[in-house]
């Protein structure tokens, strides 16, 4: 951190980490499509092994040597530094996908007999992994509202039968009275292991306070020093609009694949914290082989060059949007971050918190058209320039439907608690001329 030059980070995603001179002078990184490297001499492999297998710490003038492209390569060394600078990070870990930056995570920091406490509302491949193979490796999960106060929070906990054990006659993260409660005994308890939240939260763009989150991991460890990781899904508003790590987290996961590619041509992920957490999380990428490739690094250190110009103009064309929403008779409600008006299903308590919590909204929007089902596919179908298609963060607007095709998998009884109802569109608003995106919407929504 100390070492960084003194720049804003869009200044520093021009050359960050890069040095031309070892590249021919190359003014942009090449892509270095290798699968091995050579060594110099076999006492320098040997080296090399030594730190990349964990046998030995790093020296403080060493540099981290080229093995294999399974463990590292030039490009994603130089994209995973430059990935650090937005979110004020010791280290990164780039993934394939985002679906394996979060895989490759949870199966690091939890292990059979473990909980694992999350925000209800996420991604729905995320949810799936969480519901259907994480109890293979008996780990429960135990989900909570995303409005939840931590009042609420350790409530769930504390039915659950999930915690730390009773230290001393007072049990960590319940107090005297929690342990009064089961007779003051040291008694074992289904250990909380990891606060797996994703804020805003998708597709209804509910908050989930990361600061509360924080208290509530201190509180389950008590004095303990393994208190649960708190990991942040910011693929939403990261890196330009929230900042968790700054907020206490210990993890922030993207999937790259949305703002930080900004193109819709690249799939991959990132996972942002500690020096100690993120070697943890290289070490288990390494032997599950997750991790990006030269050509993906390659697309990913492009596309941060231009980040926040598309996110400031996503930004900025997404609060046309919702304010031509707001006056559309067919809409009837709107899920916008930070944003109040007769049809925002935002409270009291999600404005306190986005005030904390948030630097700018975003290019997210759930909206919901009276009728349902049929009338939401009448207009997801009469688009024209907006594309009908899941993923987000692109340079184009893209639309789809989160009850039918996104969130396909996730229970109709919590579908319906959530608030993702029949009715539900959500739009990623892209880089065009918001008067342009604003007419495919009015004709659209004219079909209903």
């Amino acid at each position: 951190m100390s070492d960084r030059p003194n720049m804003h980070p869009e200044s520093l995603m021009m050359s960050y980490g890069y040095r031309p001179e070892l590249s021919e002078g190359a003014i942009k990184c090449p892509v270095f499509q290798t699968s091995t490297y050579v060594f110099r001499t076999a006492e320098e492999g040997k080296a090399f092994f030594e730190v990349a297998y964990g046998l030995r710490e790093k020296g403080a003038d060493e540099e981290m040597g080229l093995i294999y492209s399974r463990i590292n390569h030039p490009g994603l060394e130089i994209l995973q530094d430059r990935l650090t600078l937005w979110d004020a990070a010791e280290s990164a870990a780039v993934f394939e996908s985002g679906m394996a930056a979060i895989t490759t995570t949870f199966l690091e920091f939890l292990r059979p007999g473990d909980v694992l406490l999350h925000s209800e509302q996420l991604y729905g491949g995320t949810d799936h992994f969480i519901r259907h193979v994480l109890p293979t490796f008996n780990i429960k999960a135990i989900p909570f509202p995303a409005s939840a106060t931590e009042e609420e929070l350790m409530a769930i906990v504390e039915r659950e039968g999930a915690g730390l054990a009773y230290v001393d006659g007072a049990e960590e993260g319940f107090g005297a009275e929690g342990a009064a409660a089961h007779g003051g005994a040291r008694t074992s308890r289904s250990p909380v292991k990891m606060i797996y939240v994703e804020t805003p939260a998708n597709p209804t763009n509910t908050l989930v306070d990361i600061e509360m989150c924080v208290s509530v991991a201190k509180k389950l460890g008590g004095n303990n020093k393994e208190r649960p990781i708190v990991a942040v899904d910011n693929t939403f508003l990261g890196p330009i609009w929230q900042h968790p790590l700054k907020l206490g987290a210990d993890l922030v996961l993207y999937s790259a694949t949305k703002y930080l590619g900004g193109h819709s041509d690249l799939i991959a992920g990132a996972c942002l914290g500690s020096n100690e957490l993120i070697t943890r999380v290289k070490t288990m990428r390494t032997f599950l082989g997750t991790m990006a490739g030269p050509w993906t690094s390659w697309l990913l250190l492009r596309s941060l060059e231009t980040l926040k110009l598309r996110m400031e103009q996503q930004l900025l064309n997404t609060k046309k949007v919702v304010e031509f929403l707001e006056s559309h008779p067919a809409v009837i409600s709107i899920c916008y971050p930070g944003y109040e008006s007769p049809k925002s299903k935002a409270t009291a308590r999600d404005m306190e918190v986005y005030a904390r919590q948030c630097l700018a909204q975003g290019a997210m929007i759930s909206f919901e058209v009276a009728g349902g089902e049929a009338e939401a596919f009448k207009v997801l179908n009469s688009l024209k320039m907006i594309k009908l298609a899941v993923s987000l963060g692109g340079t184009e607007s893209l639309a789809e439907h989160p009850a039918t095709m996104t969130h396909a998998d996730v229970p109709l009884e919590l579908k319906s608690r959530i608030g993702v109802t029949p009715g539900l569109v959500r739009l990623s608003v892209g880089v065009e001329h918001y008067s342009d995106i604003i007419e495919d919407l009015k004709s659209a929504l004219g079909s209903i």
